[in-house]
């Protein structure tokens, strides 16, 4: 069974920097391309950054262009998220999520599984 496990979360002042882990196991191969998404109270789960099957390819959204970068580990079957220069808007449940498209994608529909998700709260 695939599973994905987010940890890394937290409560972090603006200004500062955290890394989300995402753990794959379960049938997750490294030929699968990996997302993070990100979801607010009240508002729709909007896409952070993608990374493709073997690292070589990488998408990031505007909002965390320059603060955020993505990467992955295939031999640990881990992706990352390091999140730097955080701000108040980046509070939110942080998902990973794979997809069996081997090239980065920023499409939700695109990702068949996802983790449980992980709060990262920035105070101001």
């Amino acid at each position: 069974q695939v599973q994905l496990v987010e940890s890394g979360g937290g409560l972090v002042q603006a200004g500062g920097s955290l890394r989300l882990s995402c753990a794959a196991s379960g049938g997750i191969y490294s030929y699968d391309s990996m997302g993070w998404f990100r979801q607010a109270p009240g508002t729709e789960r909007d896409f952070v950054a993608a990374i493709s099957w073997n690292g070589g390819s990488t998408l990031h959204a505007d909002s965390v262009k320059g603060r955020f970068t993505i990467s992955r580990d295939n031999a640990k079957n881990t992706v990352y998220l390091q999140m730097n220069s955080l701000k108040s808007e980046d509070t939110a449940v942080y998902y990973c999520a794979a997809s069996s498209i081997m090239g980065a994608t920023r499409a939700l529909y695109d990702y068949a599984y996802w983790g449980q998700g992980t709060q990262v709260t920035v105070s101001a």
